[in-house]
This record gives structure tokens, C-alpha cells and sequence, in this order.
């Protein structure tokens, strides 16, 4: 039964969106898992979606999965770029991934309008500006 599995706080799992332009040109937000543990996470598996209110009527995009690569201590991995399109709504995004053979998960939402320069702050493993969600 789910009640009877343990979930505990994945503590050093970060999400962060970075605004940077990428080896192909595109410039924009741009979010990254950060692993910040001293230990490898694997099966890291990551579902992103956007919602919310776009000229005034309700808005949610597909959602979409990801099965990250196993990633070492103190390492970060580049998620997706996020549209311009999608920045006025809600990004949720759903991590899951094992320590050892422990499973932790967490929800990281950035809200609407908040990828926004004032709102930047130095980004760890990653080295550069960005909005953070720990």
C-alpha cells in the first residue's frame, strides 16, 4: 500500500531555470536538476507540465517524461527550455529518483511571471544566475 511506503525529503535536489543561450542560438529559461548530495542519484525520472490562466481562459500544456542519466555528486543536468509562450503560466515539474535503493520524489513549481531577472539568484554546481527552487 502506498501509506506503507516511506518517502522521505530528497534534501541537495534542486530545480533551477537558467536564462542562457545554448550551442544551437536559442536564448531563454532554460531548467536544470541539480544534485548538490554527496552521493549518485540514478533512475532519475522528471515530468514537466504547464498550466494556468492565457488571455484569460484556462491553459494546461501536455505533460511530458524524461529519464534523466545517472547523476554524480555535486553535478547538474539541463531538463529543457522553456517557450516564451509558457512563461506567463505555472511550470511544474515532478522528480523522482533513487539513492541507494531508496526512492524520493518532490514537486518543484515555478510560478507564473516569476522567470524574471530581479528574481535571480547564484546557482550552484551550475555557476551562474538563475531562479532557484530547493
Amino acid at each position: 500500500m502506498k501509506k506503507d511506503i516511506l518517502f522521505p525529503k530528497p534534501d541537495g535536489v534542486h530545480m533551477a531555470a537558467v536564462y542562457e543561450t545554448d550551442s544551437e542560438g536559442t536564448q531563454g529559461w532554460f531548467v536544470y536538476v541539480i544534485n548538490t548530495r554527496k552521493d549518485l542519484i540514478h533512475s532519475v525520472m522528471c515530468t514537466s507540465k504547464g498550466y494556468g490562466k492565457v488571455d484569460g481562459k484556462e491553459k494546461i500544456t501536455s505533460t511530458l517524461r524524461r529519464v534523466l542519466p545517472d547523476m554524480a555528486s555535486e553535478s547538474a543536468q539541463k531538463v529543457e527550455y522553456v517557450p516564451e509562450e509558457l512563461l506567463g503560466m505555472n511550470n511544474e515539474y515532478w522528480l523522482s529518483f533513487y539513492e541507494d535503493k531508496q526512492i524520493f520524489d518532490k514537486k518543484y513549481i515555478f510560478m507564473a511571471e516569476s522567470l524574471i531577472h530581479e528574481n535571480e539568484v547564484h546557482i550552484p554546481i551550475v555557476g551562474k544566475k538563475g531562479i532557484l527552487i530547493e
